[in-house]
């Protein structure tokens, strides 16, 4: 009866050793903090090690979670870190994840429907250009935007993630979507 248990229930239960707690939080967050760090970086196999990465460093620090927030968002904060990591990383060994086009058609941000052949052609090529267009912002403009469009966050849930002040986040947002705007009017192919 774990899943009748809030998140931070979960925490005290896991912290007081019973083995299923953390296990329950692990399956209601892993598929957002794979979404969160998949639209991070970009990189299914990058995503996939930066979520259990994830989920290795709460388990190691479940005792210091306090409660002052949420634990979905001390999650999220972890993830965001971890992201960070990898992204420091990538850019010391001078890897551009934009460059790598290897299994491209894995990397979309939303899923297909099923359409007639040229209309699939034509959304998957809006998906390249959004993908690209997303992955050149900032790293701070970047993480904003994936935590609101894609992950669906208000945006006090990003300024509490993030540790932001709640007008940071907006005017990140503001700047990332005008940023995002200007990059996609420039591409040939007409974005609906």
């Amino acid at each position: 009866m774990l899943f009748n248990l809030t998140d931070e229930q979960l925490v005290e239960l896991a912290n007081a050793g019973n083995p299923n707690a953390f296990g329950e939080i692990v399956k209601r967050w892993e598929r957002k903090i794979f979404a969160l760090c998949f639209g991070m970086l970009a990189r299914e196999d990058e995503a996939r090690d930066a979520a259990q990465e994830t989920f290795i460093a709460a388990f190691r620090n479940l005792k210091n979670f306090r409660g002052e927030a949420k634990v979905s968002s001390w999650l999220h904060r972890i993830a965001v870190n971890q992201c960070l990591t990898t992204k420091r990383r990538q850019k010391t060994r001078s890897e551009n994840f934009l460059d790598d086009e290897e299994n491209a058609d894995e990397r979309v941000f939303i899923a297909l429907s099923r359409q007639m052949p040229s209309k699939t052609i034509e959304q998957n090529e809006r998906l390249h250009l959004v993908r690209q267009a997303v992955g050149s912002l900032p790293a701070d403009l970047r993480q904003v935007i994936v935590m609101k469009e894609f992950e669906e966050m208000t945006f006090q849930e990003i300024s509490d993630v993030l540790e932001l002040p709640l007008s940071t986040v907006k005017s990140r947002v503001y700047t990332a979507l005008k940023q995002l705007r200007m990059k996609l009017e420039r591409t040939p192919v007409e974005i609906v």
